[in-house]
């Protein structure tokens, strides 16, 4: 998993840490996975997941870099 530099974890509160933490499995989740055995519906799963954690990451960096 990505660990985010000390400089940028300062930034982010508890619950921002805890969102990164998760898209971020999420993506090292989909990288290990055997994608030629996937089924169907594991591949649905799989998708599916991976748009929850892209809208998270670009809704964490809108509210990063959204002025305050």
């Amino acid at each position: 998993m990505h660990e985010l530099p000390d400089s940028s974890r300062l930034h982010l509160s508890p619950t921002q840490r805890i969102r990164y933490n998760a898209d971020a499995r999420a993506l090292a989740q989909s990288r290990i996975a055997d994608l030629a055995a996937l089924g169907p519906a594991s591949s649905i799963l799989m998708i599916e997941s991976l748009r929850s954690s892209l809208h998270d990451a670009l809704q964490l960096i809108e509210e990063l870099i959204a002025p305050s």
